[in-house]
């Protein structure tokens, strides 16, 4: 079977979809061949059986433009795959859907938020499969859906050796995603003030991300106009994005992550933090699956309400009073056995080729 895959970004660098690369190396060890047809392209390095084109965002093309070239890429390519499978971006489904219904192509979608708008219900009218990593990250009701978890590199996160010892201070708390409102970040700041009064340990808080939009960056400036009232310089840092590339080494350097996020999907980055063997504190309760596979119990101490700073402050005082590298262990082969990507995508694979 020949696959097409629609996707924002072809860039192994990007901070955000860098990690999107990685699967279609994946999908052409399934596949015959793999297109790739993407907003916009950058670096990678892909198996010879996989050709990549852009619809020219990087060259700044209009968005009419865009449009005129994705409907003349499908249809010249029509006898050139068999599938396709679109990440993350329903509006494709929208806009191809009809063509690759009378033109007996079946479709995929991956899709992990628990937004539902229009264009999601028009394009569920239009793919034959919808996957998703938790009931919690896809809410629109369709017998489409399948749960198949997310999936990372473990490996590449499991074998980064350590660059500090595990506990030692002073203690390195990072937390990785956008700076957005959804991320919640003042929520660890206000956990910071709190932890600033009531703990004995030296400790340091690290923010890897930047803001996207113009109100993230308004919310940035709010998070950091916290950390100048609380006095908090000394200790909290913003070093903005981090290639994917070098994000393993970045967790090698941390003895927890927090994730601040509300429950919905399946965030990626509490993956990488468990795959690292660095214990993941957060407020997403679609986790506690995970944790409670790693070791009975454990969600009751890594899973905090979400918003609540004094709740956070609390729980990672608890967790640096147990054993740390103990958990890490048990959390990284709970992230083996649920979360390694060469499964998942064999998984997606199989279902494609069955629809």
């Amino acid at each position: 079977m020949k696959l097409l895959v629609i996707t924002q970004k072809a860039n192994e660098n990007d901070p955000i979809l860098g990690f999107f690369c990685r699967w279609i190396v994946e999908f052409a060890g399934h596949f015959e061949s793999v297109k790739v047809l993407c907003l916009e392209e950058g670096a990678h390095a892909f198996p010879a059986n996989v050709t990549v084109s852009s619809l020219g965002k990087e060259k700044g093309t209009s968005r009419a433009s865009q449009l005129a070239h994705f409907y003349r890429y499908i249809w010249q390519e029509r006898k050139n795959y068999d599938a396709v499978f679109i990440h993350m971006n329903p509006i494709y489904a929208v806009f191809g859907g009809w063509f690759w219904k009378i033109s007996n192509k079946k479709v995929a979608l991956w899709y992990t938020h628990k937004a539902v708008d229009a264009k999601l219900r028009i394009a569920e009218r239009f793919v034959d499969v919808i996957f998703t990593a938790a009931n919690e990250s896809f809410t629109l009701k369709t017998p489409k859906k399948r749960v198949v978890g997310h999936g990372i590199d473990v490996g590449r996160y499991a074998s980064a050796k350590r660059v500090k010892e595990m506990g030692s201070e002073p203690i390195s708390i990072v937390s990785v995603g956008r700076i957005t409102p959804i991320k919640d970040c003042g929520t660890l700041i206000e956990a910071v003030r709190i932890l600033k009064g009531k703990w004995d340990k030296r400790f340091t808080v690290k923010f890897i991300g930047s803001p996207a939009t113009s109100s993230d960056k308004e919310y940035a400036v709010k998070v950091k106009g916290l950390v100048e009232k609380y006095d908090l310089k000394n200790i909290v840092s913003f070093i903005g994005d981090v290639k994917p590339v070098n994000m393993p080494v970045e967790y090698s350097r941390a003895d927890i992550t927090v994730n601040l996020t509300p429950t919905g999907g399946i965030d990626k980055a509490v993956l990488e933090s468990m795959a690292a063997g660095v214990p993941a504190l957060t407020s997403n309760v679609a986790f506690k699956g995970y944790f409670d596979q790693a070791r009975p119990g454990l969600s009751d101490k890594l899973i905090f309400e979400h918003g609540d700073a004094e709740d956070l402050a609390g729980k990672i005082i608890t967790v640096f009073s147990g054993d740390l590298l103990s958990v890490g262990r048990d959390l990284q082969k709970a992230a083996m056995e649920k979360s390694d990507l060469p499964n998942l995508v064999a998984k997606i694979s199989d279902d494609m080729m069955k629809i």
